[in-house]
């Protein structure tokens, strides 16, 4: 199921409740599809990065390239929110009078840490990730933060496209009044009393507002075009990994709802880590209560495909260990 998804799509991101796995399931992922012909280019948005880890080499912001066909980068949420804010303010300084310039810069330090600065700049980078990465490459693999942080960004685009519209509906008013001003003040022969600044706007001003529409527009179409790919089931797909346990069970028919939710649908399931019952006492009284925990996710979510993963013996580290991993997850 997994290797047919990564055969069949642009985009797959894995997600999931910490500690299941996510992280070596989406570079097996990547490397066997590698392996298979594609071009691939595999990023984690965990702020906790485990690539280089499992790589035993260093994987930072900029694209490296791991094995034939596949390259690799982290996305560091805080250097994201970092980049947003220049540019914010970089434009902002652009486009607001001079002597503004110390109220934007208290404005950008006030919004560092403002509610939602961190998931819009990482969603910002996401979308740009992928913009850029369906020119350059085959597939592109998402391994994911967790499940609640991951749910919030899949509702992002949706909101953050709304918003925009918004100010842009905003600013096209604004500019109509303008224009109407200056007409009334033409017909009611009021000359300078009326229209004012809006007839006598010096071009520095129209620039401006040229830049905010532009600004405005390439947001929108940033966004729509995540939006699309998200919701488009024959480009991209969402896999949730968990283990046979109670918690991420519940968790995954919660993440299941809230990504449906958002118009994201989940393309099937790997059950990570599953206790052999055949190894001894322990361990199959382990996989029996392991059974109950995943009947009940059948009777919660019995159309999505599944696959089960064995728990290994050893840690999975290294191209070897992760191509042997890979030829489980068909």
């Amino acid at each position: 199921m997994l290797l047919s998804l990564a055969a069949s799509r642009r985009v797959l991101f894995l997600g999931g409740k910490g500690g299941v796995g996510k992280t070596t399931v989406a570079t097996a992922t990547a490397l066997a599809a590698a392996d298979a012909g594609r071009r691939v280019l595999l990023v984690s948005t965990d702020p906790a990065h485990n690539l280089g880890h499992i790589w035993n080499r260093p994987i930072g912001p900029r694209a490296v390239r791991l094995a034939a066909d596949l390259d690799a980068l982290e996305i560091d949420p805080e250097a994201s929110v970092r980049a947003h804010l220049d540019e914010v303010e970089g434009a902002l300084r652009q486009l607001m009078p001079r002597e503004m310039g110390g109220e934007i810069a208290r404005h950008m330090r006030l919004s560092q840490d403002a509610p939602g600065m961190h998931e819009a700049a990482l969603l910002e980078r996401i979308a740009a990730t992928v913009e850029q990465g369906l020119r350059d490459y085959d597939l592109i693999v998402f391994d994911t933060a967790p499940s609640g942080h991951t749910a919030r960004l899949m509702a992002l685009p949706e909101l953050i496209q709304a918003w925009t519209e918004g100010m842009l509906h905003r600013q096209e008013r604004s500019g109509r009044f303008d224009t109407a001003l200056a007409n009334f003040g033409r017909d009611e022969g009021l000359g300078d009393r009326i229209v004012g600044s809006a007839e006598r706007a010096p071009a520095e001003g129209e620039r401006r507002v040229e830049r905010i529409r532009d600004i405005l527009h390439r947001r929108r179409h940033r966004f729509a075009g995540l939006r699309e790919v998200l919701r488009d089931a024959q480009r991209a797909a969402f896999v949730i990994v968990l283990t046979a346990e109670r918690l991420p069970v519940l968790e995954t028919v919660e993440f299941e709802a809230q990504l449906r939710g958002s118009g994201v649908q989940v393309g099937g399931l790997v059950v990570n880590r599953r206790s052999p019952g055949d190894a001894g006492e322990f361990l199959a009284a382990r996989r029996a209560r392991e059974e109950d925990h995943l009947a009940a996710l059948a009777a919660a979510l019995p159309d999505l495909p599944r696959i089960e993963l064995p728990l290994q013996a050893g840690e999975i580290v290294g191209i070897d260990a992760l191509r042997g991993f890979a030829t489980q997850l068909a």
